[in-house]
């Protein structure tokens, strides 16, 4: 008799540990609670990418002489976006017809200054301040204006399936070459004639393009 009374207290208090364990909740999972840690930026060497895109920049402005379509074609991307002294705005379309036309000629082009922000890995812009001798551009209307001068410009460059392109590009005239740049209040962008081809020809009051 005792012998069964204890068998019947010990499933007793079996069935009521397992009860209790059913009614506990369940341990909060660490593992899926824990922060994602944040996504880490690609390494990069702010010097190197400097260094490649004055390099390609230079490049870019040496195609007036050069007439290298083919370097039009790597150098600029599809999209991108002329901006000329007097307001017209170009295309990649536009720089390959007047290089493979001989529309723009010059004596000497030279890039005085420039410098470059590298605002990433993939992004970066050059300024600086370039002079046309003895240039020249045929208008569609067949007159041929000069383009001799400085000028100041702004090109930004993409870096698009591993390749630097020029994505944007604007300039400006110096009416008074020589003299320090007056103070601005707010942010300028100034453009290119000096890096792109056909942005030269905008050096003429009037514009040489319907937009």
């Amino acid at each position: 008799m005792k012998r069964t009374v204890t068998v019947m207290a010990l499933c007793a208090v079996a069935s009521l540990v397992i009860s209790f364990s059913g009614c506990q909740q369940a341990a909060p999972d660490t593992n899926r609670n824990a922060a994602a840690p944040a996504p880490t930026k690609e390494p990069f060497n702010p010097a190197a990418v400097e260094a490649e895109v004055l390099k390609l920049d230079r490049e870019w402005a040496n195609i007036i002489k050069t007439r290298d379509v083919a370097a039009i074609r790597r150098l600029e991307a599809d999209d991108i976006t002329l901006i000329f002294p007097d307001g017209t705005v170009g295309t990649k379309a536009d720089d390959i017809r007047d290089i493979e036309a001989g529309n723009v000629s010059v004596e000497s082009f030279e890039i005085i200054e420039s410098k470059v922000k590298v605002l990433d890995a993939d992004a970066a812009v050059v300024t600086g301040h370039s002079m046309i001798k003895k240039g020249k551009y045929k208008r569609p209307d067949g007159k041929t204006i000069d383009i001799s001068g400085e000028y100041r410009f702004t090109d930004v460059f993409a870096r698009r399936d591993g390749n630097w392109q020029v994505v944007a590009s604007q300039a400006t005239k110096i009416l008074e070459p020589g003299a320090p740049p007056a103070p601005s209040p707010s942010p300028t962008r100034t453009g290119s004639p000096a890096a792109s081809p056909s942005a030269s020809r905008a050096a003429s009051p009037t514009p040489t393009r319907t937009p």
